[in-house]
Formats: C-alpha cells, structure tokens, sequence
C-alpha cells in the first residue's frame, strides 16, 4: 500500500463511465426507460450495485486504501441502443477516488450483463473510462 501520511487532506471527487451496448433482443423488454427481465429492475439494481460495489472497492482491488465516502451517485441513460452509466465518488481525504468511482460503473455494467444474459449473449461492455477527477496532487479531465 502507498504511505499517504504525509499528503494533505483535500476534497476529492472522481466520475467515470461505461458503456454497454445492448442489442435488439435485449431492447425488445424495455419498459419506458428500465428493463424488466425474469431478475427484475436491470437499471435500479444495477445502480445499487455499483454503489455498493464503490463502497467495497478496498476489498476487491489488492492494495487500495479503505476509503470513507460522502457521495457516490450512479446514474444510468439509454442512448442509440446503449447503456450509459455514469458515477461520481465523493470524499474528504488524504487520496483519491479513481478506483471506487471505476469499480461503480464496472460493477454496474456487469449487473446489466448478468440481468439481461438470458435475452442475449450479444450484450458488449463496450468502454470503462475515468471521466475526471479533483483533489490531490494533480486534477485529471479525459480528452484534456
């Protein structure tokens, strides 16, 4: 693990996305703007999983610090036939929130996938990215 004892203690946030394609099949059981498969809600639980999974991110990546979280939002939009999810991690602290707010989207993903799997193989995690992050050392926008 890295020694943050010495940095300063700063507000953090960090936002990351991912994309998941979802094809026809999957498309085909969409409910105004959620899809209802034999598992349930696929977008609400996915939401919960993410945050869930932010919140447990030190336990699932080998040396990420234990982290005491503000916020963590996790929204999801369909656009073009794609999933679009987006989560920004907040927290007052010594390090960043990167991971938790890559772990969020990565986990939700992954719940569309798991949720939506007996409709179609077909369904592609196209794109996991770190969108931007504040705090620290240094600031981080994706494009910039």
């Amino acid at each position: 693990m890295v020694d943050v004892s010495e940095k300063k203690i700063t507000e953090r946030v960090a936002q990351a996305q991912a994309i998941v394609h979802l094809p026809k099949e999957v498309l085909e059981v969409l409910d105004g703007k959620e899809l209802m498969t034999k598992k349930g809600p696929v977008f609400q639980t996915a939401i919960i999983a993410g945050v869930m999974a932010a919140k447990k991110t030190h336990e699932l990546i080998p040396l990420c610090h234990p982290l005491s979280l503000e916020d963590i939002q996790v929204k999801i939009v369909l656009e073009k036939g794609q999933a679009i999810i987006n989560s920004c991690v907040k927290l007052t602290a010594k390090t960043g929130a990167e991971m938790e707010a890559l772990t969020a989207v990565s986990v939700a993903a992954l719940t569309i996938y798991d949720m939506s799997k007996a409709l179609s193989h077909h369904i592609i995690i196209k794109e996991v990215k770190l969108i931007s992050k504040t705090g620290g050392k240094s600031d981080f926008q994706a494009g910039n």
